[in-house]
């Protein structure tokens, strides 16, 4: 008898090691990615993918005051939610003002090409955690495959294990889990590229 799986991905995590690696990121590679995380014993129910659309609004440049106009589309997050087995859950990205291109050293005075917009992620981990907790409830399943390196999993992990259902951390090329991941999840599971 397959052991049920359900697949969580932190679309940010994924995303961050598939530009690292030169990586598409897109519905069909991501598919691949979720479809690559169970062994052969295992059978997957779902794959619940966290991710965040691309801002869009306006902001006022750091020096010249000028506005800038963000219009960004997210085409894969519509198309990823059509696939088979496959739930989008949506945060919000926000705008947390202008920093220091990373690497750069400022002119003298500064102008607006020596900044970058910094955003943050509201609302996915607590997503996470939330259908963690719903699954450890329901026993829907025998495990969770779990693709993040956020260590504000850690309770949800806690919560899982202790309903009965096994955690394993999902590693992708070139991500190395914290000891606190490691230490509340029941195995570690390293897959590659597809």
């Amino acid at each position: 008898m397959s052991k049920k799986i359900t697949v969580l991905i932190d679309g940010g995590h994924l995303r961050s090691y598939l530009k690292k690696a030169r990586k598409t990121i897109d519905a069909d590679y991501i598919e691949k990615v979720g479809l690559s995380c169970p062994l052969a014993t295992e059978e997957i129910m779902r794959i619940l993918y966290y991710d965040c659309a691309l801002f869009n609004g306006q902001t006022k440049l750091p020096v010249s005051r000028a506005v800038q106009t963000f219009n960004q589309t997210t085409p894969y997050l519509h198309d990823l939610a059509r696939k088979d087995l496959f739930a989008v859950r949506r945060g919000v990205l926000k705008f947390r003002g202008y920093v220091v291109k990373r690497g750069h050293q400022p002119s003298n005075p500064p102008v607006d090409s020596d900044f970058t917009p910094k955003f943050e992620q509201k609302g996915v981990d607590m997503r996470i955690g939330l259908d963690m907790a719903t699954i450890a409830a329901n026993r829907s399943v025998d495990l969770i495959a779990l693709m993040n390196n956020d260590t504000d999993c850690v309770p949800a992990m806690k919560l899982v294990r202790r309903a009965g259902i096994q955690v394993a951390l999902v590693c992708i090329p070139g991500c190395n889990p914290t000891p606190e991941l490691l230490a509340h999840s029941d195995f570690k599971r390293s897959i590659p590229w597809p």
